[in-house]
């Protein structure tokens, strides 16, 4: 049987929720980072003026007391005409996520944006529309980009459409502003001014709204990987905000080199990702952000196929023009060393002996099991999987450092002895090992056909634990996509 990512609604069914254990598996990103977007999208949805009347109703009446879900939501209904009763139904009691797709006409002077939509949901999201800026100064070669209008729209179960004067804009960005939850879209022109001009877009949060809307097109096999490694060569050099460079390094690193692009096409993605995080360094040399100079380090680190420059580095204990390596870089160091065959039992023990600190001794357990050699994954094995003695944060540390992409080959007997010894593992030392087992144990590295069915056959074992259920639900459905990614692509 085919299972999907896990799915829960925001706020499920007291039904649903037998037991704690149960309870537990829900407290995920679903709750948090989904429910905080249906929260912001109810606001859009309502009207900042009726939501926050309704919020007041709902403190005055409940001040000093406890309030239920139903009790929230009739107070909401007391300050609109709206149906927030449908909306709490569509939004907080069912799973998935929409789609919004742009659709635009010209015609006589007017263009007409339509938005269909693919899902249950009612949403109200804002529009943006951008246009070149011909008069700004382009030393970069990137053309910067003006917001022309900016409107909200409803889009209802049979999408919507808007006639709007004038000629139509070289951008559109549905749910501008981050409104709504909901994968978006864009129309063809647009996606061709992305490509072009996405780091001339003057707002971060416009650029984060876009930068996810190429991320989700990679994972559903909509854009070609090759396209956003591309993309973010052109426009991270150029990118100001931390939290867009750290996402779109760690997609373009753990996601595309590491998963969906074939192993005899990964030298290059690295190699690209070297050079980008390279001109990251040199445009910070001034020290003018050193954020975003320590989030590049970071990932040319993390990407580096050759160890003569970092090796460098922390010989010389500092990279030129900074930073000086603290624990976490050096240790950073060690482990891509480790990988490559680089390090050895002496240098991780006399790093030990330096930061013998609890992050110290999960560093080492770290490098030690990343060494390419048979024992040395005979080891970690035996450690995470039959030993019974490492902490969670040992745990986590042995299985990040036993699966790396470059050793395929040398692990590859370990992936069918994942699944049978992780459920053995998860009935003997509870929940937390189990999810941490799923989580970073997972032969995730191993896209093929042969993986993807043992993982299968691997979910109807009735002996799996609903912790390590879950993680491999979700585990396995990120294999499904890269596998599809890899073959659509």
């Amino acid at each position: 049987m085919k299972r999907v990512a896990s799915e829960n609604p925001v706020a499920p069914d007291p039904d649903a929720v037998p037991d704690t254990a149960s309870a537990l598996l829900n407290f995920d990103g679903i709750s948090y980072a989904k429910g905080a977007s249906a929260l912001r999208q109810l606001v859009a949805w309502l009207g900042e003026k009726d939501f926050l009347a309704g919020i007041n109703t709902h403190f005055a009446r409940h001040k000093f007391a406890n309030a239920t879900l139903a009790d929230f939501i009739d107070n909401l209904a007391s300050a609109t005409d709206r149906d927030v009763h449908a909306w709490a139904e569509t939004w907080l009691r069912t799973t998935g996520v929409d789609t919004l797709t742009a659709r635009v006409q010209e015609s006589d002077g007017t263009w007409t944006l339509a938005v269909d939509r693919d899902g249950s949901r009612p949403h109200r999201i804002a529009v943006g529309a951008y246009d070149h800026d011909p008069d700004a100064h382009n030393p970069t070669g990137i053309t910067p980009l003006v917001l022309r209008d900016r409107f909200e729209i409803d889009v209802p179960a049979d999408g919507t459409a808007e006639a709007l004067p004038g000629r139509r804009p070289a951008l559109l960005v549905l749910n501008d502003k981050d409104l709504g939850y909901a994968k978006i879209r864009p129309d063809a022109p647009s996606w061709d001014t992305v490509l072009t001009s996405l780091s001339g877009v003057p707002d971060p949060l416009t650029r984060a709204v876009i930068w996810n809307t190429a991320r989700d097109m990679v994972r559903d096999g909509e854009l070609a990987p090759t396209t956003y490694l591309e993309a973010a060569r052109t426009h991270l050099p150029h990118e100001t905000d931390l939290a867009l460079a750290q996402g779109v390094l760690a997609f373009a690193h753990n996601h595309i080199a590491d998963h969906y692009t074939a192993p005899e096409k990964r030298p290059a993605a690295l190699a690209l990702i070297t050079a980008l995080c390279r001109d990251l360094i040199r445009r910070t040399e001034d020290g003018h952000n050193p954020g975003l100079r320590l989030i590049a380090v970071r990932h040319l680190i993390d990407a580096a196929t050759q160890p003569d420059t970092i090796h460098d580095w922390l010989t010389n204990g500092t990279v030129p023009g900074g930073p000086e390596l603290d624990p976490e870089l050096r240790w950073r160091i060690l482990n891509r060393l480790s990988v490559l065959g680089a390090a050895d039992e002496a240098t991780i023990a006399a790093e030990l002996e330096q930061d013998p600190s609890a992050t110290g001794r999960e560093g080492a357990a770290r490098c030690r099991a990343a060494f390419p050699t048979p024992e040395a994954k005979a080891a970690a094995w035996q450690a995470m999987f039959h030993d019974d003695s490492l902490s969670n944060y040992l745990f986590t540390a042995v299985a990040q450092g036993f699966w790396q992409p470059e050793q395929a080959d040398l692990v590859r007997d370990y992936v069918p002895r994942f699944y049978p010894e992780a459920t053995a593992l998860a009935a003997r030392r509870g929940p937390a090992i189990a999810e941490a087992a799923g989580r970073h144990a997972f032969p995730a590295h191993a896209i093929d056909t042969d993986n993807l069915r043992l993982g299968e056959q691997a979910l109807d074992d009735e002996a799996l634990t609903p912790a390590l259920h879950r993680k491999l639900v979700d585990q396995i459905d990120d294999l499904r996509r890269a596998l599809t990614v890899r073959t659509t692509h």
